[in-house]
């Protein structure tokens, strides 16, 4: 059974979060790409990064000199720098190190996956340890300064977006991320339902939409009624660990294979030629969407003792197509799942939306059709929807965009461990949030004083086969025969689809609550610790950006200068030049020991010598107009002159000709 809230309901709840001071941005934090969104009055707009860029590469990396580079930047000095450079770190956020998932991950990235004293699965550079958390906020804080540098004021406030199937552990992760990276997530809004807000904000006609969302790790299928700026979620399906970079791991394992039938050689070992296959194999994958074929060329790949091996491969669309079959064929049977759980049949869907880059293999396409029974819809940008669907929401929030409600649901069902390791389900899956259920149980034993709830997050029937949220004890239940005390455990979902959980004893009306932390987690000490870590590092960065900013505008000064005095320097008076000359001898002096001279001192020698060139350039300037003037009028008289002579001698010529043609 389905609880449907009243639009008031959802509609008071949001209208408190509406005092929302200042601009709220809309960020998709993807496993490969990340994306910023705002609201301009009632028009969503995608903003450029530093680099001119509508989405940021998901990835960070540390120099040897333990430099943090975040974002294209990062991404360039991969092949160097394989090792130090983490991407794909979402598939591990709120995740256990002995999760099967991580044990998979663990095989095909090139950076090292350890495990945090938690229990948790966290990386490693330079020796230092990072928690998945910590790498995603670095990611935000790059789209948080990118609409920085937009709005021109400080940035606080965002809706960031997760996977539709993302479970209670790997949200609250998620907003830990926000927490670390100086923001105040308001929402947290799942990715497919960002995307359908996306389609569906100018549209004004019922209907029922499927949005297909394979992005770059995760993949999420939701199907969503619109009725009249309502957006209500009947749905939703996925596969977390499911998405581009599976395509390239199976690629990038064929290249390996082939290689090696080739050469001999196993590049396995070796991390820098292993980077630049699985660059080539995304390459290669992206080309394949357009193109019937594909020609893979990498030379000086690796080296034996014969000398430098290179890699020339051949790859066709068809060959792909069989390596990556089974992995589209695993979103097949969530798509049947979702259609079932929305009691609808695939002609009852009027749209079927396309989200996330891997949605451009023809391939993917194919099956979409085969599944749904129609073409799908491309009106979106896969890479922009959920970016915008977030700053949608963002707008509501900030009481921006009004008369929109948007009705979500929880992804998995939720319960507690009761006798014999059963999985009791409190409230199901598909299941409207914000919601609140509760259930009345006993004890198990005579004279129990105690119990231990266990929370668990999942579809199977015994409770040790799903996620184990968390667990807590209830204590002080006075001695009573089994069966005979009243427990009461209530669940309350909110609207980020974040689970809160008490029991209550009703004879003495003892409570216990517990707000369920990231899969063992981050702690409220870790978060403030990693905020006050990123503060400090923004203060870091940003001086160290100022240098490197002045320090490019004052090597521009001298090279725009030195130009010019070669260009005049037959204009400029010799002491003059010879200043000028020392000048700039000195100001290149001071930026060689930028480390020791103030960012000040700097900036005031460049601005005086700016000052003195300008001055002699233009005096220069002047004296070659002076001088051309001269020239011109001197050229004007003798051209005349002779304009006279090649008049008299072309009237001699005709009078010639003439005289030639009457003989």
């Amino acid at each position: 059974m389905k609880t449907h809230h009243s639009f008031a309901d959802v509609a008071n709840k949001d209208s408190k979060d509406s005092k929302v001071k200042g601009n709220v941005i809309g960020i998709d934090l993807g496993t490969t790409n990340s994306c910023v969104a705002i609201m301009e009055g009632k028009s969503p707009k995608v903003l450029e990064n530093a680099e001119g860029m509508r989405t940021t590469p998901s990835v960070v990396a540390f120099t040897k000199d333990n430099d943090r580079l975040v974002g294209m930047p990062a991404k360039r000095q991969a092949v160097t720098n394989p090792q130090n450079t983490f991407y794909a770190t979402k598939r591990l956020i709120g995740r256990k190190f002995g999760d099967e998932e991580v044990k998979k991950e663990m095989q095909s990235v090139s950076f090292k996956i350890v495990k945090a004293t938690n229990g948790d699965a966290w990386v490693e550079a330079n020796g230092k340890m990072y928690s998945p958390s910590q790498i995603g906020a670095f990611v935000l804080v790059k789209m948080k300064e990118t609409a920085e540098n937009y709005y021109g004021t400080p940035v606080k406030n965002a809706v960031v977006t997760v996977p539709a199937y993302f479970n209670d552990s790997q949200r609250q992760a998620t907003k830990d991320a926000g927490q670390i990276a100086g923001l105040n997530v308001l929402r947290v809004v799942n990715e497919p339902t960002a995307a359908a807000l996306a389609y569906g904000l100018e549209k004004t006609n019922d209907k029922v939409i499927a949005v297909y969302d394979l992005g770059g790790g995760t993949f999420d299928i939701s199907i969503l009624e619109m009725q009249s700026n309502v957006f209500e979620v009947r749905s939703t399906n996925g596969d977390t660990f499911l998405g581009g970079e599976d395509f390239d791991n199976a690629l990038l394992k064929h290249l390996v294979a082939e290689f090696k039938k080739e050469s001999g050689i196993d590049v396995t070992k070796d991390p820098q030629a292993m980077q630049r296959l699985r660059e080539a194999a995304e390459k290669a994958k992206c080309e394949l969407s357009s193109a019937a074929q594909t020609d893979i060329n990498l030379p000086y790949l690796t080296m034996d003792s014969s000398g430098p091996k290179h890699m020339n491969y051949k790859l066709s669309r068809s060959q792909f197509e069989n390596l990556v079959a089974h992995l589209i064929k695993r979103t097949i049977d969530p798509c049947k799942k979702a259609i079932k759980d929305a009691d609808v049949k695939p002609q009852d869907i009027n749209e079927v939306i396309l989200v996330g880059g891997m949605t451009r293999m023809p391939k993917v396409q194919q099956t979409v059709q085969e599944l749904f029974g129609k073409s799908p819809n491309k009106s979106v940008n896969p890479d922009e929807a959920v970016a915008i669907g977030a700053a949608i929401q963002g707008g509501v929030l900030a009481g921006d965009v009004t008369d929109l409600l948007l009705l979500d649901v929880t992804p998995l069902s939720l319960g507690i461990e009761t006798l014999g390791g059963v999985f009791t389900k409190l409230i199901n899956r598909n299941t409207t949030i914000p919601t609140k259920k509760s259930q009345v149980f006993s004890t198990a034993a005579d004279g129990q004083t105690q119990v231990e709830i266990k929370v668990h997050q999942g579809e199977r029937e015994m409770a040790l086969d799903n996620k184990l949220l968390g667990r807590f004890n209830l204590i002080g239940i006075p001695p009573a025969p089994r069966g005979v005390p009243q427990i009461e455990v209530t669940f309350d979902i909110d609207a980020n689809g974040i689970v809160h959980v008490s029991a209550r004893d009703r004879g003495t009306g003892k409570e216990q609550q517990i707000v369920i932390q990231s899969s063992g987690g981050l702690s409220k000490d870790d978060i403030e610790n990693m905020v006050r870590a990123a503060e400090k590092y923004a203060a870091d960065d940003k001086k160290r950006r100022e240098v490197v900013e002045e320090v490019n505008r004052v090597e521009s000064i001298l090279h725009d200068t030195e130009t010019k005095m070669e260009e005049f320097k037959n204009q400029l008076p010799q002491d003059e030049y010879q200043k000028l000359k020392e000048g700039s001898n000195k100001l290149r002096e001071k930026l060689s020991n930028k480390d020791t001279e103030s960012l000040q001192s700097i900036k005031e020698s460049a601005d005086e010598f700016q000052r003195q060139s300008l001055r002699l350039f233009e005096m220069a300037y002047k004296k070659m107009q002076s001088d051309r003037e001269g020239n011109q009028s001197q050229s004007s008289s003798s051209s005349s002159s002779t304009s006279e002579t090649s008049t008299e001698e072309g009237q001699q010529q005709q009078d010639k000709e003439k005289q030639e043609n009457k003989q």
